[in-house]
């Protein structure tokens, strides 16, 4: 098993490990500063609120059950085997979020409105680089990722789609929606796709999540 993860680990390279570290402190201080804004929350935590409002769960395992049920179709719908990558990038910025809202680092002092854009911007950006890394994309990512590949849907619908139809889940269980929810739907789904390309135009970052849009080729 060691063996096997460690040729799995050496496929990635030092550009996808360092955008895969920056995408996850980017997106956790982005998620701080929209917590803290406290204007609404994201459409995964609308739902898992929601969820919460018929059966015993916290918010993390209601998270990570939505996140298994993604994995599982994601294998079943490409064949593959089930990751558990997904869940490593989410104790990973689960981690770091715990951490930047103990120390007050979202505290900024500038007004809740402007700070749950700011929060969202980040998120946005965060989320390009964890995806053209291809490490730890997830869970629900990977399902527009699948959509975008089979269906040729360019991939900010996808994301959008899929997160609206997890928004209005949510908001039937019972979970609560803000101007924050709102921002979030528009401003991270809709920018993660160009934000993708500007890594690629400027950083000169391969899209090893999605290689049909990356605009920099693999190496030989």
């Amino acid at each position: 098993m060691l063996s096997g993860l460690l040729t799995h680990l050496r496929r990635f390279d030092r550009a996808q490990y360092a955008a895969y570290l920056a995408g996850c402190v980017t997106f956790s201080y982005g998620a701080s500063c929209f917590i803290a804004a406290d204007l609404g929350t994201d459409p995964l935590d609308v739902f898992a609120l929601g969820l919460l409002e018929h059966l015993p769960l916290t918010i993390g395992i209601a998270q990570a059950l939505f996140a298994a049920l993604c994995i599982a179709i994601w294998a079943a719908w490409n064949r593959r085997r089930p990751v558990i990558s997904p869940f490593v990038t989410f104790f990973f910025c689960g981690s770091l979020i715990d951490i930047a809202r103990a120390t007050d680092l979202a505290e900024l002092p500038v007004p809740n409105a402007v700070l749950m854009f700011i929060g969202s911007l980040l998120c946005a950006y965060g989320s390009s680089l964890i995806i053209i890394s291809g490490i730890g994309i997830r869970a629900m990512d990977l399902i527009a990722i699948s959509m975008t590949e089979h269906w040729r849907l360019p991939f900010w619908a996808a994301k959008s789609s899929t997160e609206l139809v997890l928004l209005v889940s949510g908001w039937l269980l019972g979970g609560p929606v803000g101007i924050g929810t709102v921002c979030f739907l528009v401003v991270v789904d809709l920018l993660v796709q160009p934000l993708m390309r500007l890594n690629g135009t400027v950083l000169r970052l391969r899209n090893a999540g999605i290689p049909s849009l990356s605009v920099v080729e693999s190496p030989a």
